[in-house]
């Protein structure tokens, strides 16, 4: 079982996080330990995983790495992220799975899948 998923971001794009990963997404905010808060960053919990992410000084979005979403639904997530205004790029080459392309607020790539 995985515990969470460790993404980055520039500095000062939290806000921009928070209003993805808990206003489209459905996560929730969890607090940061004090001694990683100083850091910067922000960490989410929901849909039975946790993503982290913290700021690294020369950002470059993830553009292949990615945590894949297992979803119930797949046409719903894929319409909630289209009416927030983010790109939906489908991929069907996942034999037994239908899925989809997205990316957080900072171009890291995101995989939502649905099994057939």
């Amino acid at each position: 079982m995985i515990h969470h998923v460790q993404l980055a971001c520039p500095a000062g794009t939290e806000d921009d996080l928070r209003a993805f990963f808990v206003g489209v997404l459905g996560f929730e905010e969890i607090a940061k330990p004090p001694v990683l808060a100083a850091r910067g960053g922000c960490w989410f919990r929901g849909h039975d995983i946790e993503i982290h992410v913290g700021v690294e000084a020369d950002f470059s979005p993830a553009l292949k790495a990615h945590p894949g979403f297992l979803v119930h639904d797949l046409d719903a997530w894929a319409d909630r992220l289209r009416a927030a205004g983010h790109r939906v790029e489908p991929d069907d080459d996942f034999p037994g799975m239908r899925r989809f392309y997205s990316a957080d607020p900072n171009g890291n790539r995101l995989e939502f899948l649905e099994p057939r």
